[in-house]
């Protein structure tokens, strides 16, 4: 009985939740160059269409001319049975507020997806955690119909216990508890 009444307040908490991506909250205070450098992918919540699955890892960097660039490289599955490491390569355009970009991303060979998406940093502490979300489409309402997230780790294994409630209340926040699904570090694209 107790876990039916926990279930129904979560699910009230849910439906009374709003979830207008126009006002979900960001990073205050962006700082890119204190975010620069590598981040491990620890959990994800996937969009619509071939995307990395496990052993993902980011590189953020600032190049002279003061743009920031990223890297990523991950575990794919093409025509169901062949795997393979996959690169891929964003830059990314400023927008008015410093923790939302425009993402241009493409894959090193044509059979990755590519795209402009709009990529936000909703929070980090710039040395432990860090939770990106991107909304590919939204719905005529404001929500999203088709978004994509990442939370990241500087650490390969995986967020701190002091990290994990931020990270599941931005989850929450952003309306994807339980929509995310963990992100696997077994070294198969160490080699690569």
């Amino acid at each position: 009985m107790l876990r039916i009444l926990a279930a129904l307040c979560l699910l009230a908490t849910c439906w009374a939740q709003d979830c207008t991506v126009s006002n979900f909250q960001v990073m205050k205070n962006f700082d890119r160059q204190k975010y620069t450098g590598t981040w491990y992918a620890v959990a994800k919540k996937d969009p619509v269409g071939l995307f990395l699955l496990d052993n993902i890892v980011a590189e953020f960097t600032i190049g002279d001319d003061g743009a920031m660039t990223a890297t990523a490289k991950g575990r794919v599955v093409i025509m169901n049975n062949w795997e393979l490491c996959a690169n891929m390569f964003g830059t990314f355009e400023a927008t008015t507020d410093p923790s939302k970009f425009k993402m241009k991303y493409w894959g090193a060979a044509s059979y990755l997806q590519s795209g402009l998406d709009d990529h936000w940093v909703i929070d980090t502490d710039y040395d432990n955690y860090a939770i990106h979300y991107s909304c590919r489409q939204l719905d005529t309402d404001g929500t999203c119909l088709d978004s994509y997230s990442f939370i990241f780790s500087r650490h390969a294994t995986g967020l701190r216990p002091e990290d994990q409630k931020i990270v599941t209340q931005r989850k929450q926040e952003l309306c994807l508890l339980g929509k995310y699904r963990r992100v696997s570090h077994n070294g198969f694209c160490d080699a690569s």
